[in-house]
């Protein structure tokens, strides 16, 4: 029992190690995915993140790989891949990235690891020295036995106990060691994939520059055998003489690109922010759009609404095709307790935006909160649009209950319920409602196939059971 309890503890330890090396790229570890990611959903800033990272993939091969990108509730600067699908960025990493270039450069690094498959063969060489560690504790156990049979607390027992003991350190600087190589890897196939989409890795290297400023005295005196990513100093001066010899060092930012990037900026800031930090950073001196939109959406935000509405107003006239003035627009009047109103600028706002499923989610809020039974179908039918082409949102789902417990379809009501508890990750209410939902379809049906999933359905990643 005690060598169990032992074994338990060193797994823990390595368990722990393999967090402290996630790939990350900024001088933080990533978030725990055991607690769950607090995620921000925005059509505007991930589409914009979308045409960042899609020549990328491309250069990279794994344009058809439906790779996603996934906005963080955090504002320090991160972003890292957790798995083989989804490249996850802070919202912070936006805010503090200046210029597209910059983004574009960390989204490069991402895309290098998971071109190399750093997360599948890091998982190999967790296995590995799982092993290792093991076979290493039973020698060191048998050892300690023979050492308590001869009656002696040295020799056989004092190797043991050495056997034990001198494994860890060995193992976790060559995981660590193994894990600054795939770093380095990732640095030089971003500053590939830039070099084959025409872009400048000038960003890449200034936002790797200006952490390892941020970190020098830190990392002074340190060993770098025990980092999880090579020496500041050492890797910025590799990437600099990968990024200054690529033809496209000098090339900027299109102008046109370069506002997207202000605007959804000036966007995150008004509403992740608080408002004296938001008119701080876009004061009523500035006439730029992003300032302009900042403050409109800082405005609704605290509470007046007449003021926000003439804002919004104002840069609808000057760029009459923007989808997200109206979505602004619409959003505005639905929070600010008039859904009727919000209908028309979101209707609009689908129809520019190429009907994004986030914007019909917001719409098909507005149907439902007129409290008119004339909108309830038609409600159902963008709700369910919307949910098929974006699964993963518990808004769409929970208006969709909504809709059908008006029509008094209490079975698909319970089933929509029951969806967007799942995707909460409240599995003991999903198990629940959707085990009640299966009493009202009759057995077999599709719906009654749907509930029957959510009930068996094992916790999505990042959930808990309950």
């Amino acid at each position: 029992m005690l060598l169990r309890i032992a074994l338990r503890q060193k797994m823990s330890k390595l368990t722990a190690l393999a967090t402290a090396v996630a790939l990350v790229i900024a001088p933080m570890p990533a978030l725990a995915q055991g607690g769950g990611l607090r995620v921000l959903r925005d059509t505007e800033s991930e589409q914009l993140l979308r045409e960042y990272t899609r020549p990328i993939l491309r250069a990279a091969g794994m344009e058809k790989q439906n790779i996603q990108m996934v906005i963080i509730n955090e504002s320090a600067f991160n972003a890292f891949v957790a798995d083989g699908r989804r490249i996850f960025v802070n919202y912070g990493a936006i805010m503090q990235s200046e210029t597209p270039n910059q983004i574009i450069g960390v989204m490069a690094h991402e895309t290098g690891h998971l071109a190399g498959g750093h997360l599948s063969k890091l998982r190999e060489q967790l296995a590995a020295a799982q092993t290792q560690m093991i076979i290493a504790m039973l020698l060191g156990a048998g050892a300690l036995v023979a050492g308590a049979r001869s009656g002696t607390n040295s020799g056989l027992a004092n190797v043991g106990a050495a056997a034990m003991s001198a494994p860890q350190e060995v193992i976790r600087r060559t995981l660590l060691s193994y894990v600054r190589q795939q770093e380095e890897n990732a640095d030089r196939a971003g500053v590939k994939f830039l070099n084959a989409t025409g872009q400048s890795a000038k960003g890449m290297y200034e936002t790797f520059k200006r952490f390892t400023n941020e970190s020098l005295f830190a990392a002074r005196g340190s060993d770098p055998y025990v980092m999880s990513h090579p020496m500041p100093a050492e890797r910025v001066e590799a990437l600099a003489g990968l990024a200054r010899s690529s033809p496209y060092w000098d090339k900027k930012d299109d102008p046109a690109l370069q506002l997207r990037h202000d605007m959804v900026r000036a966007k995150i800031s008004a509403f992740m922010e608080r408002q004296d930090t938001v008119y701080r950073r876009y004061p009523l001196s500035s006439d730029s759009l992003p300032a302009r939109y900042a403050r409109a959406i800082a405005t609704y935000r605290h509470g007046d609404l007449r003021s926000a509405i003439a804002q919004i107003d104002a840069l609808i006239q000057l760029q009459p095709a923007n989808p997200y003035f109206y979505e602004l627009r619409g959003q505005a009047l639905l929070e600010g307790g008039k859904p009727a109103e919000a209908i028309v600028p979101l209707r609009k706002a689908v129809q520019l935006s190429n009907n994004a499923p986030l914007i019909e989610m917001l719409l098909g809020q507005a149907l439902v909160g007129t409290n008119n039974n004339a909108h309830t179908d038609e409600a159902i039918a963008i709700l369910r649009a919307a949910v098929a082409r974006e699964s993963e949102a518990p808004i769409g789902y929970t208006q969709l209950a909504m809709a059908y417990g008006r029509k008094g379809d209490l079975a698909q009501a319970d089933l929509a319920s029951a969806q967007a508890a799942f995707l909460r990750g409240d599995n003991k209410t999903a198990r629940d409602l959707a085990s009640r939902a299966k009493t009202r379809f009759a057995i077999g049906t599709p719906g009654w196939v749907k509930a029957d999933d959510i009930v068996s359905a094992k916790p999505l990643p990042g959930q808990k059971s309950n």
